[in-house]
């Protein structure tokens, strides 16, 4: 599927505030309801919109602590990846997990209620994981900025 210029404008506003009704979306493309309607469909079928969400403010449910966790595995085989990947992607603190280039194998966004939370965490959950060698970890003090949205 080929995206044409409608499209990357739906995907915007969609980025934007997902709960746009299709009238609003027509209104802002100058399309028929029914018209955007099958594009959000075909966006969705075709592994554009992945998933719609409502993004919480996370101090208001007391999630008042993020860090940055890098993560160093024992070993580098394919099995030993899968492995950490598979138990990793279980941890509800664990938001994001990337397999990273350079000198340590992945970095973890984490996302706690507190300093205590999180070396629960650490303790019980990602330092027992039989593939992990060494963590080192992160605390963010400020956020300046948060998006979700992509830069299309």
């Amino acid at each position: 599927m080929e995206l044409d210029n409608i499209d990357m404008k739906l995907l915007r506003l969609l980025q934007a505030d997902a709960s746009l009704s299709n009238k609003a979306l027509s209104y802002h493309l100058n399309k028929s309801i029914a018209a955007v309607h099958e594009r959000v469909k075909k966006l969705k079928a075709n592994g554009y919109i992945k998933r719609t969400v409502a993004i919480l403010d996370r101090k208001k449910v007391g999630i008042d602590l993020i860090s940055f966790s890098q993560v160093f595995l024992k070993a580098h085989t394919a099995e030993v990846l899968n492995e950490f990947e598979r138990e990793v992607a279980k941890f509800p603190e664990v938001m994001e997990c990337y397999q990273m280039a350079g000198s340590y194998d992945f970095m973890l966004r984490i996302a706690t209620k507190d300093m205590e939370a999180y070396h629960m965490f650490l303790r019980h959950k990602l330092a027992v994981l039989p593939q992990v060698n060494t963590v080192q970890t992160y605390f963010v003090l400020s956020e300046t900025k948060s998006e979700t949205a992509y830069p299309i």
